[in-house]
């Protein structure tokens, strides 16, 4: 059996974009509903449950992740404004080169290893702070969950004024203080790029004792969903500019996608035409609020349905 399953952002997010007329019959006449909005968690089945991306990316990079548990502190720049600090790029975004990390971890390294958790870069956009394999963490908030916002709303142990969550936030100000004042980053602003003067805590944890899927490919640009599908045993590629046809189980992963004729053009369509065809037996278009469409070729026949005009909420 081939099927697929298309991962969209909220369709919030489209706002009014129309849809073609062909492509809302389609969506008019598929079964619909509405399921948790958590969309990467439900792709895998990990055990124990929970998604410590900073073991499984080790792991990815290294191959050492299952000596210990594992915390991201991902280079950031934040900019203070009139209400605290924004969170405004972390990680590869901020063009990472090994001359960076060559640069400043050194400056760092005395600050984390004297607090038990060395630290390391592997890879220039992905920093690791190895833990012990029993230390209890706060709960940390993703970058993506932080971007733009106030960073404070979203600092460790801000929701539970716990004494794990004090020691990170002074781990993190401190961090701060040695990035604020290294020469490098004034090299970095010369040549027109964001200073690296923040780190971001995320994604904790040791490595799962499985992880498995019924996905026989996955396509994303999301380091998590590429890391953890590698876990799995199973492909895990960049997504391609267009639908790829292909055979099996496969997921694709449009949620950075906003232009929703473009999404129709190169994946939709041609999706549709699959179904068509009789190559590609189901879709499922699942959204990032949770609103999900499964299409079948058979659902042509049921002309009393209503098409689309949009995906307006």
């Amino acid at each position: 059996m081939s099927s697929v399953t298309v991962l969209l952002p909220e369709r919030a997010r489209f706002g009014g974009q129309r849809l073609g007329e062909t492509f809302g019959l389609r969506l008019g006449r598929a079964d619909r509903s509405v399921e948790a909005a958590d969309q990467a968690a439900r792709v895998f089945d990990i055990l124990p449950r929970g998604w410590p991306i900073a073991a499984v990316s080790r792991q990815r990079d290294v191959g050492d992740a299952a000596y210990g548990a594992w915390l991201r502190a991902d280079p950031a720049y934040v900019r203070p404004d009139i209400n605290g600090a924004r969170l405004l790029a972390y990680g590869q975004a901020l063009s990472l080169s090994e001359r960076d990390s060559a640069a400043l971890l050194p400056a760092l390294r005395p600050l984390f290893g004297d607090a038990g958790f060395p630290i390391d870069a592997p890879h220039p956009s992905r920093w690791y702070l190895a833990l012990p394999r029993e230390s209890r963490l706060p709960k940390f908030a993703s970058p993506e969950q932080a971007l733009g916002e106030d960073m404070f709303q979203h600092l460790p142990g801000m929701d539970n004024e716990g004494s794990e969550g004090r020691r990170w936030r002074s781990l993190l100000s401190e961090a701060q203080i040695v990035l604020h004042n290294h020469p490098h980053n004034a090299q970095r602003i010369a040549a027109g790029l964001a200073p690296i003067n923040s780190l971001w805590f995320w994604g904790g944890g040791v490595l799962p004792d499985h992880v498995r899927t019924n996905y026989q490919q996955v396509y994303s640009d999301d380091e998590g969903l590429t890391a953890f599908g590698a876990q799995a045993g199973i492909a895990a590629t960049a997504l391609p500019p267009q639908w790829p046809a292909g055979e099996g189980e496969r997921l694709f992963d449009l949620r950075a996608a906003r232009d929703l004729t473009v999404v129709q053009r190169d994946w939709l369509e041609p999706i549709a035409r699959a179904l068509d065809a009789g190559t590609l037996e189901r879709a499922v278009l699942a959204f990032a609020d949770g609103e999900r469409f499964e299409l079948a070729r058979s659902q042509r026949w049921r002309f009393w349905r209503k098409s689309l005009r949009s995906l307006q909420v």
